[in-house]
């Protein structure tokens, strides 16, 4: 399912091999596609609409900060996506995603809060979303309103 739609809808422009470390922050614009390991930050161009995918074997330890983020690996650390978030069954994610779109696959662990960003012109779509979740997290307090407890 996830790779029919990475081959159709992305470009890599960059790959990093299953035998390929790096320690140190990646910036990259266009599509980036991760076998191997990062250790440290990595960030996509957003004007550029850069793509990121990790595969099973790919691993990053740092917060990745992408428009577009396809994972089937691990990331440990944040992920913050300002436009979709695709997370297929072997995924592992140890920090919070931050997303607009997000599409999970049965088996993608999250070990994290889910944090909606609402879409452009989105209006009062945010304030609902964000209500309903104000409390649905076990050990998260309520509103601090103590409207609804």
């Amino acid at each position: 399912m996830f790779k029919q739609k990475q081959s159709k809808s992305a470009k890599i422009d960059t790959l990093i091999g299953a035998k390929t470390r790096i320690n140190g922050d990646v910036e990259f614009s266009g599509g980036l596609h991760v076998d191997g390991y990062i250790n440290g930050n990595v960030t996509g161009e957003p004007a550029a609409g850069a793509f990121l995918s990790v595969s099973e074997q790919g691993c990053i330890e740092g917060s990745v900060i992408a428009p577009n983020v396809i994972l089937n690996g691990i990331v440990k650390g944040d992920i913050d996506a300002s436009d979709r978030v695709e997370l297929g069954a072997k995924a592992r994610v140890l920090g919070n995603v931050h997303y607009t779109i997000i599409e999970t696959a049965v088996g993608a662990q999250i070990n994290g809060k889910l944090i909606h960003r609402a879409s452009p012109g989105a209006g009062g779509a945010d304030r609902a979303g964000s209500t309903a979740n104000s409390g649905s997290h076990r050990g998260e307090p309520g509103p601090k309103d103590g409207s609804e407890l």
